[in-house]
Order: structure tokens, then sequence, then C-alpha cells
């Protein structure tokens, strides 16, 4: 195995893997502000944590799909975040917003969100953005 990396059950694995998990999430979510006091709470001593913690990793699935939307707005107060709030509104969730410096009028904006899991054509949500005031033009990059 070149890569060193498997992907397996966890149900299969001892215990012990799944509490340095445990300890790896309360130290980043700030409940506990030590290795220490992580692995005192999950039952594990601290030279199990430190041995496994660069070795065990959690696996989720991505939910939805990333879009990313190319617009033209015009240079007006409350058009970004009219636009933004749509995407808000339709369930999607902003990862990244580049706006260019205005000229003659009106910005470039590159939105990249990730939609809900149960979102699969964002035609609907195109169509709304474009009927913001303001906004000049909206498309999807293709490829994603």
């Amino acid at each position: 195995m070149e890569s060193g990396m498997i992907l397996v059950n966890s149900k299969a694995l001892p215990s012990v893997y799944g509490k340095v998990l445990e300890a790896k999430r309360l130290l980043s979510s700030g409940e506990v502000t030590s290795a220490s006091e992580a692995a005192k709470k999950c039952g594990i001593s601290r030279s199990v944590f430190y041995k496994y913690k660069d070795m065990v990793f959690e696996y989720s699935r991505p939910l939805g799909k990333i879009v990313t939307l190319n617009a033209t707005l015009r240079d007006k107060a409350g058009v970004l975040s009219a636009f933004l709030m749509e995407i808000y509104n339709f369930g999607g969730n902003i990862l990244t917003v580049n706006q260019s410096l205005p000229l003659s009028g009106s910005a470039l904006v590159t939105v990249s969100m990730r939609t809900a899991d149960e979102v699969h054509d964002i035609s609907d949500l195109l169509g709304r953005l474009k009927s913001i005031k303001g906004v000049v033009s909206v498309k999807q990059i293709p490829g994603e």
C-alpha cells in the first residue's frame, strides 16, 4: 500500500481511535484548552492522544455540490448584500466572495457556494439573483 491511507468502518477499529477523534473535536471547538484536558475527558492518556492525533481523521461526505457564480453588480449600496442574502435564502453556504473594484459603475463578483444536499439545479437561484435590482448579469461557471 503506497499511500498509507485506508478507509475503514469505525466499528472495525479499537475504541481508542474514536476517543482520539473526540479529543481532537473538543480541542478544535474550544470546549477544552489543552491536550491533557481533552485526553482526560475522553478517557485516554495524553501519550495515546499524541501518538495518534496526526494519524486519525474523521471522514465526512460533503453534502451538496460546490457552485461558482460570476456576476456583474452595479456599484450601489446594498446590491452585494441583497445578492448574498438571496444565496442564503436559497440554502447556499457561501465559501468565498471576491469582488473587483468598480469600473464604470459596475463591479465583477465571483461567489463560490455549497448548495444544500437536495438542491441539484440552480436555475431557480440564477433567476432570483437576476431579478435583484442592481444585478446586471449572473451566470454559473461551467464545469463545477
